[in-house]
Formats: structure tokens, sequence, C-alpha cells
């Protein structure tokens, strides 16, 4: 049996800040899917809805409240929530279901109503709770840790401000073109540096914002794609869903502290290139095969790092690329072709399963004006809170 499973449909939600649950965003983008795949709901034999800790019990239990906005029709359910990973494990939850017989065809939908502003913690008291004692006890905000991977960047390899401004220049220049992105105006570097400051030395528009959002997918057999009349469907060949290694070395959110490495050697690979690795492994390419990737551009400075994380170059060198054009629209390996959360915002369970329609969209050249030509191979990746690493690698 292939491992490969095909993508039949994808659709979106259009990101911005509608006022409205996200209920009503994850059932239009799941029709988008749906009518993108050609086939009808009856057809779907489960549901696996990317959960939003936001939207109260219907958020808890997604695959259901999803199954049910769009007609109770006997579909297996399920929910899943692994933090900013929950649409990738949402995707492997999925393509086991499919590889494992149980389903033809999966809708994979992920959908969220955020707040205004960063995200706070869930309310209660919770001494056992890293994140909550990342808030509570340091007052470490989202934009705090992003400032502070931005100052070891400085500290570590010499990045500067200017540095981190031009990649919110090249991905908003690329969500202009994305009819599915909330901010569509191209920024300039003079407007990077003008903005005010969040988390020295980061600024408001080297943070991405929070928003409202929906992505669907459509996944299926190959037999299930070939008896539809498609031959030549892009595939997902890899799903990594690892967790770190013991020591971890490097502050990494929402610890407060890094382990202790005096026993245990710390592992040569941090966690976010275990993420690419494992994938790269599994689906038997290497960096060097990609045509384009899609990565969580929490910040700026954040970019970079995943430059590093997938191979694209060695770590202290992600500022280079930037620089010479590597990862934009025309360069040799385009970086969120999508205009990425810079232009999106985050939409929590719905931002990984979006990255993987836009590599579809890639794939299949129907991008558009960010069309990267010859799309052949794509890598997504990301990573949640608590040692959820996620990425997908779809080709063609």
């Amino acid at each position: 049996m292939s491992g490969d499973v095909a993508v039949l449909g994808a659709g979106m939600h259009p990101w911005g800040k509608w006022g409205r649950s996200f209920v009503t965003y994850g059932r239009a983008a799941a029709h988008a899917a749906l009518a993108d795949a050609g086939i009808g709901w009856p057809e779907v034999g489960s549901v696996v809805g990317a959960q939003t800790v936001r939207g109260g019990y219907p958020g808890y239990v997604a695959g259901a409240t999803f199954a049910r906005a769009l007609g109770w029709q006997g579909a297996r359910v399920t929910s899943v929530y692994a933090a900013c990973a929950s649409g990738a494990q949402a995707i492997d939850t999925a393509r086991a279901q499919i590889l494992a017989g149980m389903a033809d065809a999966v809708l994979v939908v992920g959908a969220d109503a955020a707040p205004k502003g960063f995200f706070a913690p869930a309310g209660g008291e919770r001494p056992d709770d890293p994140d909550w004692l990342r808030f509570r006890v340091l007052g470490a905000t989202n934009p705090a840790y992003f400032g502070l991977y931005a100052r070891r960047r400085m500290a570590v390899y010499g990045d500067s401000p200017e540095d981190f401004a031009l990649v919110k220049v090249k991905n908003a220049a690329a969500g202009v073109l994305n009819e599915y992105a909330r901010y569509r105006t191209p920024v300039t570097a003079e407007e990077v540096a003008a903005s005010a400051v969040v988390a020295d030395p980061l600024r408001l528009l080297d943070i991405c914002a929070t928003s409202d959002g929906a992505a669907a997918l459509v996944l299926c057999g190959m037999d299930f794609a070939r008896r539809r009349g498609v031959t030549d469907p892009v595939r997902i060949r890899a799903v990594s869903t690892v967790t770190p290694t013991f020591p971890r070395n490097v502050l990494d959110l929402p610890d407060i502290g890094t382990d202790s490495a005096v026993a245990v050697e710390p592992s040569p690979v941090g966690f976010r290139a275990s993420i690419a690795r494992a994938a790269y492994e599994e689906a038997g390419i290497g960096p060097e095969d990609l045509s384009l990737a899609e990565v969580y551009d929490l910040s700026t400075a954040l970019e970079l790092e995943w430059y590093e994380d997938i191979g694209l170059c060695v770590p202290g060198e992600g500022a280079k690329l930037v620089r010479e054009g590597v990862t934009a629209l025309g360069g040799r390996v385009p970086v969120n072709a999508s205009g990425g959360l810079a232009s999106f915002g985050e939409a929590v369970p719905a931002q990984a399963i979006a990255q993987v329609c836009e590599l579809t969209q890639q794939l299949r050249g129907r991008a558009g004006g960010r069309q990267v030509p010859g799309a052949r191979v794509g890598i997504t990746a990301n990573q949640g809170l608590f040692g959820h690493g996620s990425a997908v690698i779809a080709v063609r």
C-alpha cells in the first residue's frame, strides 16, 4: 500500500476580524473544499476537526461541531488539539484513517475566532501549567518571547532589525496577491522601522496579528482519487509530529528554564530542525528538492530560524537568504508565498491546514500571481506549545 494520500479538495474562509462564530468560518471552508474536490458531503466518511479552546464547548468537540453544522450524515468524527500544530495533527489523523481503510474520503477542518490583541492564558489558577506560569510568573507574553528569540539571533549570529524587516516586506508583497489574506497592502522596510516597538527589538509590523479564519481539506486514498478521474493529484507524502528530546538547552515556549545537560549531552539536532528532518526521512527527499515552503512566521525573526531548521541554510545564515532574495517570490526557494502569518494573522487551529492549502494550489499551478514556476515539492513547518512539532510534505 502506498503511504501517499491525495488532496482531493482545498478550501478556505478569508482571514480577518469578522465577529462571527468559528463554526461559520469552518462550514464555509468545508463547503469550499468539498466543491473543489467535486464530491458531496454524504460521501465523506470521516470528519477531523482541529479544536479551538476559545470556542467554548463546541470548540472542544470540533469534529462533531463541524459535522453537525454540515448536517448529520453518520460520518465518524475526531477532534484534535495540539495548539499551533493542531491542523497538522488533524491531517495526520485523517491520513492514518485513510491508510487503515477506515474511510475513503476524510474532511479536515480548522477554524478560529481569535480575541483582539495577543493570546492570554486560559482562566484559573494552574501552577503546574508552564504556559500559565510563564504568563503569571514572568509576564512572558508571546510577543515578549518573540523578542527574546530575536535578541538571541542578534547576539549569536549578528542579525539586525533591518534583516527582520525584510521578512515582513517579502511576505507582505506575497500577501497582496492572496485573496484570502487579511492584510493585502505592500509594506516598506521604513514602515516597519517606524511602527511601534512591542518587544524590543521587534516592532508592531514584525509580529503577526490574531485573526479569525478557516481552512479545510478533503483527503482520500489514491484509488478513490482515480475512481473520481483524478490521476495526478497533489499527494501528502509525509507528516511529522515529533516531540523534543532531553535535554533541551535552548529556552523554548512555554518553558521558563532549560534542562540540565550534566549527565546527557544535548542532541546535535534541535527540536525544530528535528521536525523537518523526520518529514524528509519519511518522504525520502531533502531540502535540496524543495520548490517552496510555508513556515510559521509568528515573528519576522522566527521565520529566519525556520530557514535554518528546514535545511535551506546552515544556522546563522537565514538573514543572508532574505537579503539575497532567495526566499522571495521569484527566488530559489520561496518561503511563505501565501503571505504567511504576516499577511493572515494567527487563527490557531486553521493555520497548519491553510499552509497545506497553499502548497496544494502551488503544486496544481493555480496560485495566480504568486505562483512558483514548476512547483513539485513543498514543505510546511510549525511548532505548537508543549512540544508539538509539525511538518507536512506535499508532492506532485
